[in-house]
């Protein structure tokens, strides 16, 4: 689950955030071309209207600037008169002109882009007026600034002719590198004939200006007012002339030219539609860009995805490939990571080895089974075939024997049938209330004819007087057979000693001997069914290996423990520990039926 959503978040994110990007990007450059659009559209108007005294042949302009950029352009009047409109429709034109189209004022520039003022005066350079020169006296300045532009690169500084709107060259270089040498110097800044009369009538209209603002400081004669070609003052004023010179020279010029370039004019600019705001519609390479991105992160996305989903189906097909052949030999399952999958895989390894030790032990059992009940059937068949051969007689001896033969074969076969009904969860037990002491007597009196037999001493201990919830006929089967086992492995002089004491909770039931003791390799495999720590499995020790296994499972049944400890030459003690109350009997029951493998054998 956190794969996908880690997967999920990632890829969203980065679709969205490349795509924001690219978006942005394309917009930005749309956006960008209609606001150049808009600013080219404003200044080839504004050229025509510096150029003309009048609006009435800019329609085929409109008209091409409209084409071009696929905007509807209007002109109208500053009264809102119309001069032009590029749509054929007579839809009125937006609310809110985009500029404002004036030549010798310039500032306002576009209203929803703007653009620098042409000139630092605010009229643009392209109203020449009067002072436009004519081809004779251009020819004649190019000549002069050719002429001192070569003059300039023979002192290897590097210049250049500028020619402005009037026709006026300028020669551009770095005065710097002249170092105050007048050499190439050419009067280029001398008013021609043409510009004479119109620069007179600026001086005299600036001083106007001047005079007007100032009555109380009267220029004196010397300080005249000379304004030069480049409209720039030669005669230094005092410094509170500075402002209002530069401004009375401006006003000066637009009086002066007003007469020579259109009135001003409302530009709007919109959409085919009539919107206010531009549109915009992607270009086909940005929207190829777009999609482009988005394919690619849709192409990660799944790349990495299956890089990923590859790494969690290997062990989930490695686990079906494991669950189709259960027949087959163990395999581990690998466990290539540490979520449910891995849980899964470890959890399915352990199973398989459980199965195969349990098809192991069937497998054991299976022959243990044959083995056990072939020795008396065998028996029991050769005395028949003797007797009915004749070979034997039925004699009481005989029959003594073919009848334990057959008391043994029972044996075994109440053992297995206890041992089935334990596996099957159906061994039953009737606890009551007993006296403990009562039950070991019991079993001890059972077994002292063997014990004294064998030349063993059997003995019970500890407080009689413990009392417990148990099913008597089954303690006493568990305790009779841990004793039987008891007495079998203890040679002659030694002793088995019954003991009980209260810990806790707990009764605690011990079976100690003085015997042959066992191996600590064998204890794990002591309860088990038909082991014997005889590796020949001969049955001249007695027992059927049955019998501790049986102990197992009737201690468990009573929710009970059993546990062992032996030392090889000394001999061993089985202890079985049981609830006293069988309020706790059935909940250590149940856990010991989810785990039938847990047996704790202390060494």
């Amino acid at each position: 689950m956190a794969t996908s959503v880690l997967v999920a978040v990632c890829s969203i994110g980065a679709t969205a955030w490349l795509a924001v990007q690219t978006t942005t990007r394309a917009i930005q450059q749309e956006q960008g071309q209609v606001l150049a659009d808009d600013a080219s559209v404003y200044d080839r108007l504004l050229g025509y209207a510096a150029v003309h005294r009048d609006w009435d042949g800019v329609e085929p302009l409109v008209r091409d600037l409209a084409e071009r950029t696929g905007r509807r352009v209007v002109l109208t009047s500053l009264n809102r008169g119309p001069i032009a409109d590029s749509a054929a429709s007579a839809a009125p034109p937006p609310s809110t002109a985009s500029a404002v189209i004036d030549p010798l004022r310039t500032g306002q520039g576009l209203l929803h882009g703007s653009v620098a003022p042409v000139g630092g005066d605010g009229i643009d350079p392209r109203a020449t007026g009067p002072y436009q020169l004519p081809g004779a006296e251009r020819s004649t300045l190019r000549r002069q600034a050719d002429k001192q532009i070569r003059c300039l690169r023979d002192r290897g500084i590097n210049a250049q002719r500028v020619d402005s709107p009037s026709g006026r060259p300028a020669v551009r270089f770095n005065l710097a590198a002249l170092a105050g040498s007048d050499a190439c110097y050419l009067p280029l800044e001398q008013p021609t004939a043409t510009e004479r009369e119109p620069l007179a009538r600026l001086n005299t209209m600036t001083a106007a200006c001047l005079t007007a603002r100032h009555p109380d400081l009267p220029l004196p004669p010397q300080h005249a007012v000379r304004v030069e070609p480049g409209f720039s003052l030669t005669t230094k004023l005092p410094d509170r002339y500075t402002d209002a010179t530069e401004d009375c020279v401006a006003e000066s010029r637009r009086a002066q030219l007003r007469a020579y370039v259109a009135p001003a004019a409302l530009l709007y600019l919109s959409t085919p539609g009539g919107s206010d705001a531009p549109l915009f519609d992607l270009s086909a390479r940005n929207r190829t860009r777009i999609i482009g991105v988005t394919g690619l992160v849709l192409v990660l996305t799944v790349a990495v995805t299956a890089v990923i989903a590859s790494r969690l189906v290997r062990p989930l097909r490695a686990l079906t490939d494991a669950a189709r052949n259960p027949s087959g030999p163990h395999r581990q399952v690998p466990v290539s990571t540490k979520d449910e999958v891995g849980y899964l895989a470890q959890a399915f390894n352990e199973m398989s080895e459980r199965r195969e030790r349990l098809e192991e032990q069937r497998k054991v059992m299976v022959s243990d089974v044959a083995h056990e009940l072939r020795t008396p059937l065998t028996n029991i068949r050769n005395g028949l075939e003797a007797t009915e051969d004749g070979i034997a007689t039925l004699n009481p001896a005989l029959v003594s024997s073919l009848l334990e033969e057959a008391l043994l074969l029972q044996h075994i076969i109440d053992d297995l049938q206890d041992l089935a009904a334990a596996d099957a969860g159906k061994l039953s037990i009737r606890p009551e209330a007993v006296r403990l002491g009562d039950i070991l007597h019991h079993v001890a009196a059972a077994h002292r004819v063997a014990s004294d037999a064998a030349g063993i001493r059997l003995t019970v201990g500890g407080d009689d007087g413990v009392q417990l919830i148990a099913d008597p006929a089954r303690l006493r089967q568990a305790v009779g057979n841990l004793v039987s086992n008891a007495v079998r492995h203890t040679g002659r002089g030694g002793s088995v000693t019954i003991s009980s004491y209260v810990d806790g909770e707990d009764v605690v039931v011990e079976v100690a001997d003085t015997g042959t003791g066992i191996d600590a390799d064998d204890l794990p495999m002591l309860f088990e069914r038909f082991w014997r720590a005889e590796k020949s499995r001969g049955r001249h020790a007695g027992g059927s290996g049955l019998g501790l296994a049986i102990v197992l499972q009737l201690v468990r049944a009573h929710g009970g423990t059993a546990d062992v400890t032996s030392t090889p030459g000394a001999g061993s003690v089985f202890t079985l520990r049981l609830p006293r109350s069988g309020a706790g009997a059935a909940g250590r029951q149940a856990d010991r039926a989810r785990n039938p493998s847990r047996v704790h054998r202390r060494r």
